[in-house]
């Protein structure tokens, strides 16, 4: 993992995990969805307003996991995330999982999100709140 970006911390709880104890793999993707939401916060942009917008919606149109080792109840993770601007109205975030007590990277994924206007459903250009937030993850 490196030094860049916006970084979470979370501890892996049981409801995370699947019958043989390990992270139920859907659920790496929502502990990335927390981190996106915490960063967001942390730029100041409240999360009520942004997620029931009317003037933008910001929906996840594609999104990846990569595995290298499981992660189990208990364990302390840190999820870094590094977003790029793709154009006017779309961008994507990477996030490197680790464990919290080493450098090992335990999984990647991959997020890729556009602006849409919510009563139309066409794309248009990012909101400047969110060009702010990308330009300083």
């Amino acid at each position: 993992m490196t030094d860049l970006g916006y970084i979470y911390k979370r501890t892996i709880r049981f409801q995370d995990t699947d019958a043989a104890g390990v992270v139920y793999f859907a659920n790496i993707l929502a502990i990335c969805h927390e981190a996106y939401e915490a960063s967001l916060n942390q730029a100041g942009i409240n999360l009520k307003s942004f997620f029931v917008n009317p003037d933008f919606a910001i929906p996840i149109v594609h999104a990846s996991v990569d595995f290298r080792f499981p992660l189990f109840c208990g364990d302390q993770i840190l999820i870094e995330l590094n977003s790029e601007i793709i154009n006017e109205n779309s961008f994507k975030i990477q996030y490197e999982i680790g464990l919290d007590n080493s450098n090992q990277l335990i999984a990647e994924a991959i997020t890729k999100h556009i602006c849409i206007n919510p009563k139309t459903r066409q794309r248009q250009p990012l909101p400047s709140a969110i060009i702010h937030w990308l330009e300083k993850a």
